[in-house]
């Protein structure tokens, strides 16, 4: 395939003409896009590759009415997901997980353990930016967040005068209806060449993002529990009342992981 970057693409391929060489492109170029989502998506739209995972026990929630979810998804899966993370540029989450769960978001298996090769130290493993959002800037200095290796970053709708002495690095976001402007948050993420944005966080966020059809893959672990319809569900919708609001999915690959099932499909589209 040509290269998506407008400052380049193609080129490559004029040379090789005038130098009297037979080129022919777009061979198995459905399987050479599968092979570098994030940077093509960034080249062609202006945004990263947003992959949503979620888990879920069979009917379909994510967490107890209280709050409680460790957890849902069983040892091979929850393995599986750090591969994903160690595979994105950043990982994104919202304050209400951060302050609900406290979690470190980083990648905690080994360059040998997920195959791949180390970044610097021994056995070391690149640790892809871990983004926050939130609006009123409530995150606490003391967070998990980022202890773990890797940049993080807050965004907030807050204008902030003295942005010295946190440990984390503070970006202020253009607001919507009082909550941070998604789509602009996809631009500027695009700007610090953020590819794949691997997002974990609750149903809110992830309803918001994929009611701006931001959202181009899910990935769902669906574990062997019932947790009751008191439950929390995966998607905060409102405004999807009757059928015809619903938003279609494609199923790309259905796979078992350890006791788990593993779902990764497309949103086809956003009403």
């Amino acid at each position: 395939m040509k290269d998506p970057n407008p400052l380049v693409a193609g080129d490559g391929l004029k040379k090789l003409q005038q130098a009297g060489v037979e080129v022919d492109y777009g061979l198995l170029e459905t399987q050479a896009r599968e092979l570098n989502p994030g940077f093509i998506k960034r080249m062609e739209s202006g945004r990263p590759f947003v992959r949503v995972k979620l888990a879920m026990s069979v009917d379909g929630r994510t967490a107890m009415a209280s709050g409680e979810s460790k957890w849902i998804s069983c040892s091979a899966s929850r393995n599986d997901v750090q591969r994903m993370r160690a595979q994105s540029s950043a990982i994104l989450t919202g304050i209400g997980t951060v302050l609900a769960d406290d979690p470190s978001m980083n990648v905690r298996l080994s360059a040998d353990e997920l195959g791949i090769p180390a970044d610097g130290g021994e056995n070391a493993v690149r640790q892809p930016k871990r983004i926050v959002l939130d609006s009123k800037f409530r995150m606490p200095v003391d967070a998990n967040i980022y202890t773990g290796g890797g940049e993080c970053i807050v965004y907030t709708t807050v204008n902030m005068d003295n942005r010295d002495g946190y440990p984390f690095i503070i970006e202020t976001c253009a607001s919507q209806d009082g909550k941070i402007d998604l789509r602009q948050l996809m631009a500027e993420l695009a700007k610090k060449e953020i590819n794949l944005l691997h997002v974990e966080a609750g149903s809110v966020l992830c309803g918001a993002l994929l009611k701006n059809d931001l959202v181009d893959e899910i990935i769902i672990y669906m574990a062997p529990h019932i947790m009751g319809d008191g439950a929390s569900g995966l998607f905060h919708l409102p405004g999807i009342d009757k059928m015809k609001d619903r938003i279609s999915l494609d199923i790309k690959d259905v796979r078992s992981v350890g006791s788990d099932i593993r779902i990764t499909a497309h949103p086809v589209s956003v009403q």
